[in-house]
């Protein structure tokens, strides 16, 4: 007995600030990822190591009471799952409860609304700077162009049936996270062909402004000519002197 009502009074303590807090997924996510133009995870990773500025800490911490206000709707609603499953017996008492979790579910959404409308209203300025100063095409970073090169083989973008989560897989199996993919058809860079479902794939091409910020980018190539190899013939430009 003694045992047992330790492990009762043990479930009862707080978790630890050590244990990782996790992170259910919200319907803005992607706009978030948008706007500050990295994860979310390292979002709220910044965010502990306090590493962002005012505005996007704001952005944090209402995305943080935005995912905590999905894990309680997510609670309630296994909760009233399993209570009309047939799990228990079918009694007064188990009405009472139902009832009492549609409520708890209810305020639960509630909550959920106001935390989004509140993440929504931050963002909204972050997104205008964004608009106001949009990546410029013909000074891509080498991880762009890498991404660029491997979508112009061939790629779809896919959702995953379990999380929701987008991601363009390549001809070359590179594999484009969300984020990433989103900054680039945002910037105009790649176009999706919208007319596929998504579970299907759906392709994704370079558009003419990618084309272009391909063909623009510095040349990686060395400006002398490697010494040819013994006994190679001359190419083309040296026949033509």
């Amino acid at each position: 007995m003694a045992a047992g009502g330790s492990d009762r009074g043990r479930a009862n303590v707080p978790r630890s600030t050590a244990t990782p807090v996790r992170k259910a997924l919200t319907s803005l996510d992607h706009r978030v990822e948008l706007a500050v133009g990295y994860t979310v995870d390292r979002l709220w990773s910044d965010h502990d190591r306090g590493l962002l500025d005012e505005q996007i800490e704001s952005v944090a911490a209402a995305h943080r009471s935005l995912s905590s206000a999905e894990q309680s709707v997510t609670f309630y609603r296994v909760l009233l799952q399993r209570l009309a499953s047939g799990e228990y017996p079918m009694d007064s008492a188990l009405f009472d409860r139902i009832d009492r979790t549609v409520k708890q579910l209810q305020e639960a959404v509630r909550i959920r609304g106001a935390r989004e409308t509140e993440l929504s209203d931050v963002l909204e300025p972050v997104e205008a700077d964004a608009a106001r100063t949009p990546a410029g095409h013909t000074d891509l970073k080498a991880h762009d162009i890498a991404l660029l090169l491997a979508i112009g083989q061939g790629a779809k973008l896919r959702e995953h049936l379990l999380t929701q989560r987008l991601s363009v897989v390549t001809a070359s199996g590179t594999r484009i996270g969300q984020h990433d993919f989103a900054r680039l058809e945002t910037a105009g860079l790649v176009h999706r062909d919208t007319n596929h479902p998504l579970h299907a794939g759906q392709p994704v091409a370079l558009t003419d402004a990618g084309r272009a910020a391909l063909a623009a980018r510095p040349s990686s190539r060395v400006t002398s000519r490697p010494a040819p190899r013994p006994g190679a013939w001359p190419d083309a430009a040296t026949r033509t002197r």
